[in-house]
């Protein structure tokens, strides 16, 4: 009978295959960690004890999957940590990044200004992790979020609930739901899809095979959607209202181009991630 093999010996296997594959080797180290139900120092001071075959088996499984074809970690475990909850993930929602969580951020700090209530709008929520992280970050804020995606809302419903947040979903294109329903609100939040359809060629099979195309491509080169929603704000914002996008890097002044033409007297800021690129443009709409 064979010897159950120790950690350190799957570990390399598996960091072996990626490498062959062409893949990040840190992935063996986060799917062994889930597989094994261990934090991450736990898991680096059980290096020389034996995993079950089982374990083995459902582990090797997995980094082969993913080696051969590029399917995400987080599709294979079922989460992605965001502002340091677990959040449910699958192929109807964009998988969440860092970089959202800076946005999150800059529009917590600018509602906590605010000891007024506040009302504040998702728009085209995904899985939901803003809408249920402010609502669960925010004492003072009604929280609505909309999606097109039926499958993406009920994703969101789903993390809305294992938090118990309390979010309003409403189903439609970015801003209709909130029209129809003739809702004004005081903060529009929005990560909406803004990558150029010429640069699917240059992205990693791992996102532009697994995320939904709707969330990840719009035309005019990436700012169709910017463009849409900007067209249609007067219709749901509340006086001195903010509205905070994600962006793509290089799309800073275009959006706020966008923006000042719309309300030429709003006052638009274009904010650097922590790689210092462009990333979050904030525009505080005045006198519209």
């Amino acid at each position: 009978m064979d010897k159950p093999m120790k950690l350190y010996e799957v570990l390399g296997w598996a960091s072996l295959f990626l490498e062959k594959h062409n893949r990040e080797t840190r992935v063996a180290e986060l799917l062994l960690q889930h597989y094994l139900d261990v934090s991450r120092s736990e898991f680096f001071a059980m290096m020389r004890e034996p995993v079950p075959d089982k374990v083995v088996h459902e582990f090797q499984k997995a980094i082969k999957e993913h080696g051969e074809t590029g399917i995400p970690v987080q599709h294979l475990t079922g989460y992605e940590i965001f502002y340091g909850r677990k959040f449910l993930v699958n192929n109807h929602v964009l998988i969440p990044r860092p970089e959202t969580e800076e946005l999150v951020q800059h529009v917590i700090k600018l509602v906590q200004q605010s000891k007024m209530p506040v009302t504040i709008a998702d728009i085209g929520t995904g899985s939901g992790i803003i809408a249920t992280t402010l609502a669960l970050e925010l004492d003072n804020a009604i929280v609505y979020a909309t999606d097109i995606s039926e499958d993406a809302l009920t994703t969101a419903r789903n993390n809305a609930k294992q938090f118990n947040a309390n979010v309003t979903f409403l189903q439609g294109d970015f801003l209709q739901p909130l029209i129809h329903t003739d809702r004004k609100v005081d903060f529009i939040i929005s990560n909406p899809p803004y990558i150029a359809r010429e640069d699917e060629v240059v992205m990693a099979d791992t996102v532009k095979v697994f995320d939904p195309e709707i969330a990840l491509f719009a035309d005019e080169n990436g700012l169709a959607a910017y463009r849409q929603i900007i067209e249609k704000l007067s219709f749901v914002l509340a006086e001195n209202a903010i509205v905070a996008f994600e962006i793509g890097y290089q799309q800073g002044e275009a959006v706020k181009a966008l923006l000042k033409t719309k309300f030429p007297k709003s006052e638009v800021q274009i904010h650097q991630d922590i790689n210092k690129k462009d990333r979050i443009v904030i525009a505080k709409i005045k006198n519209y």
